[in-house]
């Protein structure tokens, strides 16, 4: 069974809360995107999360949503991908909700998001 994976949004490292902020506001205005305040980034719309705080990946990160997330990791692996279990994220009734991948791709990071 092939995934069905869809874009979630591009995440921008920047040095510190202060230009995540700016970011977030330009690309808001640039877009006309609604603007949301985290604890670790800022947001413009659904689409850019500015990092507060540079995390992984040189650039960012992009994030990824599938309807089985399970399943995904699964196909991925088969494919010779492999996951930073570190990074694994589960919900209070123990599913997988999220993790990232091994390495960098252009500079980013990639993580995969159950939907």
């Amino acid at each position: 069974m092939t995934n069905k994976f869809e874009l979630e949004h591009v995440g921008i490292n920047t040095p510190d809360a202060e230009e995540a902020e700016k970011l977030a506001q330009l690309l808001g205005m640039m877009f006309n995107l609604e603007p949301r305040h985290g604890q670790k980034s800022e947001f413009a719309g659904p689409y850019f999360e500015c990092m507060k705080n540079p995390f992984l990946g040189s650039n960012g990160h992009i994030a990824m949503r599938t309807p089985d997330l399970t399943a995904a990791v699964e196909e991925l692996k088969e494919k010779g991908f492999s996951f930073n279990m570190e990074t694994a994220a589960y919900t209070e009734e123990g599913a997988l909700k999220n993790i990232y991948l091994d390495g960098e791709y252009g500079g980013f990071a990639i993580h995969i998001m159950q939907k």
